[in-house]
């Protein structure tokens, strides 16, 4: 029996101190493997077979391989609004990094993993059901095709975690392209640190930008970089009805990937008003916003830049407001292809495409239909007769009707054969999504029974989103009466 190892390059505890602490993970007391994600672990060239053998110790922090280097990372970040100057990994510890098998540098990260000296009193330490949430999102946005974190593990610790009530502690090991996020920049700027910030640009650029490496304007480059990845990202999100949560600047990736899911959720009904999170009282993150706070966020980015962008201020902000007046304009591009995509319509853009799709959604959301499975039904409906689907999802079919007379009609002009059309909707419309009451129903059981029998199932299905899998239709469901879920909970 071999050994179990992981073959570090470990380039940001490279780094000087400023940017992290070292810190090892506090050991726990009984750990005990409750998903290890094979796939991942084998296309980051890990040993997956003795990854799975001591994952319990491995994954909980209990065992630290040769060549890990657990650090903390220090950023700063706005809070709903509020700026912060020293947040840092309160109770996240990267391990370490690898170079999987694509060439990709990626991180490896316990989420849960123990205080660390930005923890600020807190423990440190995750409950079950944040792991369990994060393990089941992160993955299915990696199946429906977003960037994102991913979910390489995760263990309960045997030990409890004090939050509202006492609950079950486990531990996730998440990977990343990286976590540097804007509040990362954010923290050396408010420092007045410039040398850190010019260090940490160039680490960011040979890390995700490298074309830029060593150019003129590559501070420039990076915001650029920087807002292009965000604006397609946050534009896939709606087109999902995917809603965040919580797009504080600490988690916000410059990588352009879905970072730390906390009290996400999916739409069921439409409302673009909606908000999950019991910790956004004022509505700051609701889906509709999400575009908004991207550009705001993106301007913290660019005033931490601002030094290193040029050394004539206002030439240097002039430069920024450029690229954040730009990003509304990548953003609706994203957003127009996607949504475009979702209703079947291909070819150059029409006056009315985007008409017809903000018809649909006024129509979804005048009705409290659901959105997944009302985009999702649209490939069934090309042909008239077959709506049927789609209108038990409306309760006045009038109105529905005539949109879809309408849109049959734009349709006839992109001359595409109504096979080669569904199949094309059907490959950006899922049929299964993250369910918002099935993600509460397997917490609830495993919390309580220490059954993971649903939260494997929700990984089986999830892993497939596009897929019909009729033997597993009750998982494209939305909730009945008594399931909705009203409010997602951070794990802090």
């Amino acid at each position: 029996m071999t050994d179990t190892a992981i073959a570090f390059d470990n380039s940001y505890a490279r780094l000087p101190a400023p940017f992290f602490t070292r810190v090892d993970p506090t050991a726990v007391e009984a750990p005990v493997l409750i998903a290890f994600n094979r796939p991942l672990a084998e296309a980051l060239g890990l040993d997956a077979a003795s990854l799975e053998r001591d994952g319990a110790e491995v994954f909980s922090g209990n065992r630290l391989l040769p060549g890990a280097e657990p650090l903390a990372m220090a950023y700063a970040g706005h809070q709903f609004g509020q700026f912060v100057p020293l947040l840092g990994d309160g109770r996240a510890i990267l391990l370490g990094e690898v170079i999987d098998r694509a060439g990709q540098r990626r991180d490896i990260q316990l989420k849960g993993g123990g205080p660390t000296p930005y923890s600020r009193r807190g423990d440190g330490r995750a409950a079950l059901g944040p792991v369990m949430r994060e393990y089941l999102v992160s993955e299915a946005m990696h199946a429906l095709g977003l960037p994102t974190t991913r979910a390489l593990a995760a263990v309960v610790t045997g030990e409890p975690v004090y939050r509202e009530q006492v609950l079950p502690g486990a531990v996730l090991t998440r990977v990343a392209a990286s976590h540097l996020r804007v509040g990362t920049f954010q923290h050396f700027a408010a420092r007045g640190d410039e040398e850190a910030l010019r260090q940490l640009t160039d680490y960011a650029i040979a890390r995700h930008d490298p074309a830029l490496a060593g150019t003129p304007d590559r501070a420039l480059g990076l915001l650029k970089a920087v807002a292009e990845r965000q604006a397609a990202l946050i534009a896939r999100w709606l087109s999902i009805g995917f809603i965040h949560g919580v797009m504080n600047t600490d988690n916000f990736s410059i990588s352009g990937e879905t970072i730390d899911f906390g009290p996400c959720a999916f739409l069921d009904a439409y409302d673009p008003e909606k908000v999950f999170s019991s910790i956004d009282r004022g509505g700051r993150y609701a889906y509709q916003n999400q575009p908004a706070i991207g550009q705001w966020n993106l301007a913290r980015l660019a005033e931490a830049l601002l030094p290193l962008l040029n050394a004539d201020e206002s030439v240097a902000v002039d430069a920024a407001n450029a690229v954040i007046a730009d990003y509304g304009h990548r953003f609706q591009h994203h957003w127009s292809a996607a949504m475009r995509a979702k209703i079947g319509l291909t070819g150059p853009d029409d006056a009315d495409d985007l008409t017809l799709v903000r018809d649909l959604l006024s129509l979804m959301q005048a009705q409290a239909a659901d959105f997944t499975l009302s985009f999702r039904s649209l490939a069934s409906a090309i042909e008239p007769g077959g709506e049927s689907d789609m209108l038990t999802l409306f309760k006045d079919h009038e109105p529905v009707l005539a949109w879809l007379q309408r849109w049959r009609a734009r349709l006839t002009r992109d001359g595409v054969p109504e096979a080669e059309r569904a199949r094309a909707m059907r490959a950006v419309n899922p049929a299964f999504i993250p369910r918002n009451h099935r993600i509460e129903q397997a917490i609830a059981a495993a919390q309580t029974e220490a059954d993971f029998s649903l939260f494997e199932a929700l990984q089986a299905v999830l892993s497939h989103p596009y897929d019909d899998q009729p033997q597993l239709a009750r998982f494209a469901e939305p909730p009945g009466a008594g399931e909705e879920v009203p409010k997602t909970f951070c794990g802090t």
